[in-house]
């Protein structure tokens, strides 16, 4: 019997989702996912994949199409097919030549412990944006 924590959530190549996803183990999307993704263990974005999502994960591996911001609590990993549009906070990075990536990237040990968990992710991001932007154009004005 296998233990509880080493099975993969796989979304099928022809499936399209659009929410909010949690997990715990890991998961592997092959199809369209468009929303937030919050998870303890690892993402996988196969080839094919399209993601529209804010995502933290303790591990993300891309190898198919984001758009969104990327949080990887240990790693992140781009491979030469992955493209990437959104920033990118994580510990460590590795990132294949061929891949593209156009973002803001934080990558150190101490990229991820400055951020609290409802930090992460694109969503909560841009709700806390807009009231800060007119404080900076005030500021500038004077």
């Amino acid at each position: 019997m296998a233990e509880s924590g080493n099975h993969t959530t796989v979304i099928g190549p022809d499936t399209q989702i659009k929410g909010d996803m949690t997990f715990e183990g890991t998961a592997r999307i092959l199809g369209t996912f468009e929303g937030s993704i919050a998870a303890k263990g690892e993402l996988q974005i196969a080839e094919s994949a399209k993601c529209r999502a804010a995502v933290e994960a303790s591990k993300v591996l891309v190898d198919g199409s984001v758009e969104g911001n990327l949080t990887g609590r240990d790693r992140v990993e781009l491979t030469a097919k992955a493209r990437v549009k959104g920033d990118l906070v994580t510990t460590r990075l590795v990132v294949a030549e061929g891949a593209s990536f156009v973002g803001h990237c934080t990558v150190g040990p101490e990229a991820t412990k400055a951020m609290k968990p409802a930090d992460a992710g694109h969503a909560p991001a841009e709700t806390k944006a807009p009231p800060s932007q007119p404080k900076l154009e005030a500021a500038g004005r004077r």
